[in-house]
């Protein structure tokens, strides 16, 4: 049976973009705004004898994600949702939303709607209708594919010539000056690319059932808004697009969509391998961003977005290739693959570090692809059923995402590694490089607690100024918590982002010095100090002063340790000196609620979960002080402030943190 988030994902990849961490406009510099600027013309174009190679690897026609809709046996197949003689009831569901929006106004989508976020800063009006209007393309594809009545193509070919009709298919965010808007330049984006990748995925998949008038003007368009500017870029008469270069996820969502639009829609070969040549040249450019021990500073929801992409990248050029190239089998992709697993604390909860959403996951069906191709062995991913034995149908808000995945591909034809166990992580995960630690309580143990603790720097991808924050996981909740992201708005991606007490160090369990929040940038850091792993505790000490402009401050530093005796527990110590008497305090953050008892123990709760967490204080008194924090975002933490109450010239605060029975809150 097809899954409520599968049904409610009709434009999923592109709502991430305005709430949990697919959000484009961060180019490689997190204090930049809006989408990457565009580079200065390459001394020379992508390499012709790479591209003359490439070409020998193609066929002589294009090719799309997977099967057109004359080969009836492999969709008769695929609606069965295996290998029965009738349509199972993942296909009869998509069917039944395909028969709902026959009946149904294309949304409109009007001029003033697009010059909304030119005005107020707003992106969510113009993204809702938009977003809507392209993820119906999908359900009429997929249901007309299935069924091969010709009863959906007339509405089909409504919608098609509505995309046609727009002034430009670029996001209103990203299109700041309304060049795109006023005709006179074509930028590629994140919407673009994959609106053409749709259309062109509808072109190969349909062909002549779309009526000529159609193809030829869907054809024209995608070259248009997509396929020339590239083209042009990729031959040195136009300077390159900043994603073209930048690390971030821009990079592998527009080289996805571009590419796999190319390899659909374009008649010649020379043409379709100069975009995949293109787009083996410049992904390295995406895993570059990655630190080298596979850290994703964006956070687990641009992974699923960015690493995503890459995933149906590399797909769509090895089965144009025949194999023959393929991205995915690169080194220097396999640890940033593998992040997905190692984010994860235990209860399936990963931290929100940077823009992402606090129920943030790893995307099921990238794992299943990272599992199956790597030979991870992880039973908790071995059977997504998407293009193996089973044969059954995964639908998405992207059609492309539905073709690669759910007919055979690279991963369901890979030879399973079955575990004989079930999905275990180990004790933790150093991610060395980025100053990440991942805790984990021993398999079998009372152990209920698990943490992430993060040094990193002020200057990531989608940064939020939070060297030293953490999140404490009980059972299957994050009772203490990074709060993630906030909904994008024009503020979000300009000089005042940092206004925002979700994304400056207020809205994280961090220090306040003096009265002084952390700065950004790339030289406010945590300096790891010390490490000790063992399998009863796991130490990590950091220097955290730099993030602080406070000239007095001569010494800042934050000591967590994490024991897994017991039902486990993290003490955080922070050792402060001044070089005169300064403020200081600390913070827990929490969704839930809390309550100090008559001992000056603070309780928190939250999802039927609870911790204690002790304060003591060598230097001085403290006082609490609770703060909601409210700014345009899916949640409203609290903000518990433990705050000295005179100025210090030195002071040790200490934190334990434990897992307690069922709250009384």
């Amino acid at each position: 049976m097809i899954t409520s988030r599968q049904l409610l994902n009709v434009s999923l990849a592109f709502l991430i973009l305005a709430i949990t961490g697919g959000n484009p406009a961060r180019a490689a510099s997190s204090q930049k705004p809006s989408k990457p600027k565009r580079a200065a013309a390459p001394s020379q174009p992508v390499d012709a004898g790479r591209v003359k190679a490439v070409a020998a690897m193609l066929p002589e026609q294009p090719v799309g994600g997977g099967r057109p809709i004359g080969e009836r046996t492999a969709w008769a197949r695929l609606a069965a949702g295996g290998y029965r003689e009738h349509i199972g009831p993942a296909a009869r569901d998509i069917i039944k939303r395909a028969e709902t929006i026959l009946s149904q106004p294309v949304p409109e989508l009007p001029d003033d709607l697009y010059l909304d976020f030119s005005r107020t800063g707003n992106r969510t009006r113009w993204q809702k209708v938009a977003f809507e209007r392209r993820g119906r393309l999908t359900w009429l594809v997929l249901a007309e594919c299935l069924e091969n009545k010709g009863r959906f193509l007339p509405k089909m070919e409504e919608l098609i010539a509505a995309f046609c009709a727009e002034k430009c298919w670029v996001m209103p965010a990203h299109d700041r000056r309304l060049t795109n808007f006023n005709g006179t330049f074509v930028d590629v984006d994140l919407a673009s690319s994959a609106l053409a990748w749709n259309l062109a995925t509808t072109d190969w998949l349909l062909g002549d059932n779309l009526g000529a008038a159609t193809r030829k003007l869907l054809r024209e368009k995608v070259r248009k808004f997509v396929l020339d500017p590239c083209l042009a870029a990729y031959r040195g008469t136009r300077r390159l697009d900043g994603w073209m270069k930048t690390t971030n996820n821009w990079n592998a969502v527009c080289l996805a969509g571009v590419t796999g639009a190319a390899l659909a829609l374009l008649d010649s070969r020379e043409e379709r391998a100069l975009f995949v040549a293109a787009a083996e040249q410049f992904s390295k450019s995406f895993l570059a961003g990655f630190t080298p021990d596979g850290y994703c500073s964006e956070g687990l929801g641009y992974w699923n977005y960015g690493f995503g992409h890459y995933v149906l990248l590399s797909e769509t050029v090895c089965q144009a290739t025949g194999g023959k190239l393929d991205l995915f089998a690169r080194p220097e992709a396999k640890a940033p693959a593998e992040f997905g697993a190692r984010i994860q604390i235990i209860g399936g909860v990963a931290p929100a570090f940077a823009d992402c959403s606090v129920n943030a996951n790893p995307s099921p069906e990238i794992m299943w692809f990272v599992n199956r191709r790597l030979g991870l062995g992880l039973s908790a991913y071995d059977k997504f059923n998407a293009g193996d034995e089973e044969f059954t149908g995964h639908w998405f808000g992207f059609l492309f995402e539905s073709a690669l995945y759910s007919f055979p591909n690279s991963a369901s034809q890979a030879k399973r590694q079955n575990s004989g166990r079930d999905y275990e992580l180990g004790l933790r995960t150093w991610f060395d490089s980025a100053g990440i630690l991942i805790g984990r309580p021993a398999p079998g143990s009372p152990c209920r607690m698990g943490v992430a603790l993060k040094g990193g720097h002020n200057a990531e991808h989608h940064n939020h100024n939070d060297v030293g924050s953490y999140v404490v996981v009980v059972g299957k909740r994050a009772v203490l918590l990074d709060p993630g992201a906030e909904t994008y708005t024009a503020r979000t991606f300009s000089k005042d982002r940092y206004v925002s007490k979700l994304l400056n160090s207020f809205g994280h369990p961090v220090p306040l010095v003096a009265g002084k929040l952390q700065r950004e940038g790339r030289d406010a850091q945590g300096k790891v100090l010390r490490t000790e792993f063992t399998d009863r505790a796991d130490t990590l000490a950091l220097d955290i002063a730099s993030p602080y402009s406070v000239p007095e401050l001569k010494r800042l530093e934050r000591t967590f340790v994490y024991s897994r005796d017991g039902a486990g527990s993290l003490t955080v110590t922070d050792t402060v000196e001044f070089a005169s008497p300064q403020t200081f305090g600390t913070a827990l953050v929490t969704l839930g609620k809390w309550e100090r008892d008559d001992d000056g123990i603070l309780l928190v709760s939250d999802g039927g979960e609870a911790v204690r967490v002790e304060v003591s204080v060598k230097g001085g008194e403290f006082a609490v002080q609770a703060e909601e924090i409210v700014e345009d975002a899916p949640v409203k933490p609290t903000r518990i402030g433990i705050n000295l109450t005179q100025p210090v010239t030195a002071a040790t605060v200490t934190l334990r943190i434990t897992p307690t029975g069922k709250p009384k809150l």
